[in-house]
């Protein structure tokens, strides 16, 4: 039996490919399904680019606005949501277009990779109170005794991998390494045909982020901020450590300037778009539109995933 066709648009963050997914859906009878981890969070639109009624132009977008801010929310429970969405969009005989940066949303969604449990609670708080008191350092070194290849990979800084590494093998009886191995060697369960966005020049690339983050102040970041710490949303919840708004956060409460705070939104989301390039190169699977030599939408149609109306 055939697999379903999925159309992926990736790429890193301010390469436009919201309004290429628009142009493809509108062009296939297509909808969209947000593959961005920030994008889920209700009163969050300004800080995470979310797109606007009018940047939709009547496309259908799922997955987005989904979860309140002080929500868990993890990517087991992506793949179980996304994963709905897509098999009705198929059913309703359209076409999804996945469509995003979040490299791991993007890979379990089309390898269905599977997730064990979603956690237990009470572990995680007592590992998390245990990385207080001990500290990072030390609890990278107790992972390392049983899961030296997620050790190797982990910052002492990053309490919620090293928590969540620990909390995979007390839960389930294998290192999140092991099960990373074993997922990876399923087949996609779509019929995918991947596309990423991209400009040859770095610096074009970095002046984009920056003048996208110039617009997000001018339409009132500071404020959507200061806005969700008004509706108790904690700063240290994983919602805020979005960039943008783990950035903000000390603007709104009087510890920076909201000068200091833009620069540093800059320097992160262009570090960020280094990472999210680092991941989509190793894929073989990728057809590169380079936005400065190529129309979008006319790469795609040469490769036969839309129609050529």
């Amino acid at each position: 039996m055939d697999k379903p066709k999925i159309i992926i648009i990736t790429g890193p963050t301010a390469t436009g490919k919201t309004a290429l997914a628009v142009l493809v859906a509108k062009s296939s009878g297509g909808e969209i399904v947000s593959a961005d981890s920030m994008q889920i969070y209700k009163h969050m639109d300004i800080g995470t680019a979310k797109p606007t009624d009018d940047e939709r132009q009547g496309v259908p977008h799922h997955m987005i606005d989904i979860v309140m801010p002080w929500e868990d929310y993890s990517v087991a429970r992506y793949v179980e949501e996304a994963e709905r969405c897509v098999n009705d969009i198929h059913e309703r005989g359209k076409l999804p277009i996945l469509v995003g940066g979040t490299g791991l949303y993007i890979d379990s969604l089309v390898y269905g990779r599977k997730f064990t449990n979603r956690g237990d609670e009470s572990v995680r708080r007592e590992l998390e109170a245990e990385y207080d008191v001990i500290g990072g350092e030390a609890m990278l070194h107790k992972l390392h005794g049983f899961d030296p290849e997620s050790s190797a990979k982990l910052h002492s800084n990053d309490k919620k991998r090293i928590v969540r590494a620990f909390e995979a093998y007390m839960t389930t009886g294998k290192t999140i390494s092991q099960h990373n191995a074993e997922t990876k060697s399923l087949p996609a369960r779509y019929d995918v045909q991947k596309f990423a966005l991209m400009l040859s020049d770095r610096a074009e690339l970095y002046s984009r982020i920056d003048r996208r983050v110039d617009i997000m102040l001018d339409r009132g970041l500071f404020g959507e901020v200061r806005n969700l710490i008004d509706m108790g949303v904690p700063p240290d919840c994983t919602a805020m450590q979005a960039i943008g708004y783990k950035e903000m956060v000390p603007a709104v409460l009087g510890k920076c300037s909201v000068d200091f705070a833009a620069d540093r939104i800059k320097m992160e989301s262009r570090r960020y778009a280094k990472r999210q390039l680092t991941w989509l190169r190793r894929d073989s699977d990728v057809t590169w539109i380079m936005l400065e030599e190529d129309e979008g939408i006319a790469v795609i149609r040469k490769t036969g995933a839309i129609p050529d109306l």
